[in-house]
């Protein structure tokens, strides 16, 4: 399997030598030359096996240059009920008789469905950074859940340094404490003033100075790298398989979004041929998404416009995983990545007619949820199914619910445990959430953290610094 940049780099290049790099050397996303194609004989082999095997399966399609015997190992010491807390690791809940299931991604160590593929990218990293003989510098953004899942990946890891950028003062007090409150000697915080785009903004510049890129062995875990986005789309096939009895059953799923990179991943499972009839974008105030699926219109805000919400890890408007989707809308071929590069350097733009009428084909739907929206939901659904959602998913099962097909099962991919967000899980129901006994008290915990401005020398500075 060879991947390619959405920008043109006609430099093809297989799997272990872009699971370091993030970004492409001219600025674009990598994706593979052709998505592998999976039929329905192959589905029926499919259904039934464990997760982990399920993940073997997949990833092998996409991942040639790891021994099998050594992908798989990794893939079995990932996915265990130990870390995810059952043997489904991502088991369906429904609600009730209203066509909408949940699945629960939020078991892992940080409570969240970033945790479902940073693990295993952590053991990824460092299976390879020992068989290089070489170390990583991890730079990163996070709107909240992202940077606790790196780092609790990370964490220890030998070979490995992280340094993680988040918006100073715009995440939950639980999420700070998570990320904050370790004091490992190879995780480095940086609390921006700022957005979380001006966060992401510093990321990809640093990633784009290519001396400087390469000097210092900068990688990234955002969803900008392929593994990441690649280690996601199994759990989709795992929903599909729970929810549906025959393999040519179609369901939808509905997915909260900032980013763009967990329906990126439900993008390319459809792509290859997971009968997916919806892929229902779900936004917050930043609706930057759902306006897009609306109009053909991107229109990219800036700091002074993002809206500091009740759903902050989707406080986003600069969705980077985005031009994934364009790139394969236009055509995915060397004219295609033409055109995204054009399109991407203007920030904003708008489709043609033509290109809008093919949203279709791809399944794509959108809507928006506000902070009245997620109480409501939050409320109604404790009170008609006693579920407790976080504020995320309350956004995704709002949007998902203007969706219901009769006989076609809804999925909601679960963002986070209530815990993580328990100001407005009070306004909603009155009443503090449960969390975990080893995280009972964790705001209390010492923090070590650097405030900086958004400044991209400061945060080269920084690196080097630690690297000296």
């Amino acid at each position: 399997m060879l991947y390619i940049s959405t920008r043109g780099d006609k430099t093809e290049r297989r799997f272990c030598e872009i699971l370091l790099e993030g970004l492409a050397p001219d600025g674009g996303l990598y994706l593979p030359v052709v998505y592998p194609k999976v039929d329905s004989t192959t589905l029926a082999r499919w259904r039934g096996l464990s997760y982990a095997e399920l993940a073997f399966e997949i990833l092998s399609l996409y991942i040639d240059d790891i021994p099998a015997a050594d992908l798989k190992a990794l893939v079995h010491k990932t996915y265990t009920p130990a870390v995810f807390g059952s043997e489904a690791i991502v088991p369906l809940r429904p609600l009730g008789d209203s066509g909408l299931q949940i699945e629960a991604l939020s078991n892992g160590p940080t409570l969240a469905f970033k945790d479902m593929a940073m693990q295993l990218l952590g053991n990824l990293f460092e299976y390879e950074l020992a068989r290089r003989g070489e170390q990583l510098n991890i730079l990163g953004a996070t709107s909240g859940d992202t940077g606790s899942a790196a780092e609790y990946a990370m964490r220890g890891k030998r070979g490995v340094r992280v340094f993680m950028l988040s918006p100073h003062g715009r995440m939950s007090p639980f999420q700070q404490a998570q990320m904050f409150s370790l004091q490992d000697e190879n995780i480095h915080n940086i609390a921006v003033e700022g957005v979380f785009d001006d966060a992401q903004d510093i990321v990809k510049a640093v990633s784009n100075d290519l001396a400087f890129k390469r000097r210092h062995k900068i990688g990234t875990v955002n969803s900008i790298n392929w593994a990441r986005l690649l280690a996601q789309v199994v759990y989709y096939f795992a929903g599909y398989f729970q929810a549906t009895k025959q393999d040519s059953q179609h369901v939808s799923f509905a997915v909260p979004s900032g980013n763009f990179g967990n329906v990126c991943a439900g993008h390319v499972a459809r792509m290859m041929g997971l009968p997916i009839k919806q892929l229902v974008v779900a936004t917050n105030e930043n609706d930057v998404l759902d306006e897009f699926f609306r109009t053909g219109t991107y229109r990219v805000r800036g700091s002074a416009d993002t809206y500091e919400t009740s759903s902050p890890s989707m406080d986003i408007s600069k969705a980077s995983n985005f031009e994934r989707f364009i790139f394969d809308l236009l055509g995915h071929d060397a004219e295609a990545a033409e055109r995204t590069r054009t399109l991407f350097s203007k920030g904003s733009f708008a489709l043609s007619a033509d290109e809008k009428a093919s949203f279709a084909e791809f399944g794509f739907v959108s809507g928006k949820s506000t902070h009245a929206d997620r109480v409501a939901t939050i409320r109604a659904t404790w009170n008609q199914h006693h579920d407790m959602i976080d504020p995320h998913t309350a956004d995704g099962v709002k949007v998902a619910a203007e969706h219901v097909e009769a006989g076609v099962p809804m999925i909601v991919l679960e963002t986070a445990l209530p815990a993580k967000f328990a100001e407005t899980i009070r306004e909603a129901l009155g009443q503090e959430p449960s969390r975990p006994a080893a995280l009972a008290d964790i705001e209390q915990l010492p923090k070590r953290f650097t405030v900086m401005k958004p400044d991209v020398a400061a945060v080269k500075s920084l690196i080097e610094q630690h690297c000296a």
